[in-house]
């Protein structure tokens, strides 16, 4: 008989209802706790007929197992629900078959797609994958990677928001294997994939000048952030090699706030010589940029760095730069179970092309 335990219940009397205090019996659907006890291997055995090796041979998938046995096995797993326990394995292996994402923000539509490769590549090496965002804060990134590292996951996939990573080091002397994406390691040695952003941004900048423009605006991210950086290097150099000096009310960098890159704009847009064309650093910018240009009484043409939703039907299309989300994600992850796998040495910078896609915005000429 189970135990018996203190339960309260209502009872009605002539008087109406209260409340007294009853000892009941623990019903045989909940035995030992409030939420009964996981089927052990013992238990699929017993239910079986059969010895625990043989079990785990069905279990694991191993050979010397009759087809009558497996049978018999599995459809004891199947009625008492027996899930492997892999806290076992891997204290046997080593390795918990699991790697960890550090996204940036996991809103943004541009990791969608990164973080789907990542979880395709995990998932072909039969491994888990666990993401969580960093919201763009150093501290908080830190903190996320540490936490995975506790975890013990077998590597780490980073979309880094600071720029010291040597808190990192006794992780990767561990064994922890890592890859950087997006944007570098900083004051370490460590694999990173990245999208050509100066390239990307310089060919941008060059098709609003090929199509007549010279007075161009960029409006980026924070400085500090390394894409923004390299994108402004790509505006800048554009714009140098074609002779064409830029004003200081050009340029705008700061935090992706809606707020601030519509007062950016519309500072750029005003004046006695306007801009005619801007740069966008990405994608947020861009939508916000195309809110204000909505608004605006003349035509002027815009290149933004990074694809955005319904770009193509828009009216002009949005001419982007695009980079490969997707090929980030899943070259920076086959090359983290390269790691795992021992076939990877010294540490490389890997860097993929961008793509200019023209759909009219940015093949506006001059308004004047």
């Amino acid at each position: 008989m189970g135990p018996r335990i203190p339960v309260t219940v209502t009872v009605a009397d002539r008087t109406g209802h209260r409340i007294v205090p009853e000892t009941t019996r623990r019903t045989d659907r909940f035995p030992g706790s409030r939420y009964g006890n996981r089927p052990t291997m013992k238990d699929v055995a017993a239910r079986a007929g059969v010895g625990l090796k043989t079990v785990s041979r069905v279990v694991n998938g191993e050979p010397g197992v009759t087809p009558e046995t497996e049978r018999r096995v599995q459809e004891a797993i199947d009625a008492l629900g027996f899930r492997r326990n892999d806290s076992a394995r891997v204290l046997r292996k080593g390795r918990t078959a699991s790697i960890g994402l550090v996204l940036e923000d996991l809103a943004d539509p541009f990791y969608g797609p990164l973080s789907r490769a990542v979880e395709e590549v995990a998932r072909a090496h039969g491994a888990l994958l666990i993401n969580g965002s960093s919201a763009e804060d150093a501290d908080r990134e830190q903190e996320l990677v540490l936490a995975l590292c506790a975890r013990r996951v077998d590597g780490l996939v980073v979309i880094p928001a600071g720029d010291d990573h040597r808190y990192l080091e006794p992780e990767l002397k561990a064994g922890v294997a890592t890859v950087f994406v997006d944007r570098p390691a900083g004051h370490i040695d460590a694999d990173v994939v990245v999208s050509d952003n100066f390239g990307g941004a310089r060919d941008g900048v060059r098709h609003l000048i090929a199509h007549g423009h010279r007075r161009i605006g960029f409006i980026g991210d924070m400085p500090r952030i390394h894409t923004a950086a390299e994108r402004l290097r790509g505006y800048r150099t554009a714009m140098e090699d074609a002779g064409i000096p830029v004003a200081d009310g050009w340029m705008s960098l700061g935090v992706t706030d809606p707020e601030r890159v519509r007062q950016a704009a519309r500072e750029m847009l005003a004046g006695p010589e306007p801009v005619t064309a801007i740069f966008t650093g990405n994608n947020r910018v861009t939508v916000t940029v195309i809110r204000v240009l909505a608004e605006h009484a003349r035509p002027v043409a815009l290149v933004g760095f990074d694809d955005i939703e319904l770009a193509d039907l828009l009216q002009p299309g949005v001419t982007v730069v695009a980079q490969d989300a997707a090929a980030l994600g899943r070259t920076a992850a086959e090359r983290l179970f390269r790691q795992l796998d021992g076939t990877l040495i010294a540490p490389e910078r890997i860097e993929l092309p961008t793509r200019l896609i023209t759909r009219g915005s940015g093949e506006l000429p001059p308004a004047d």
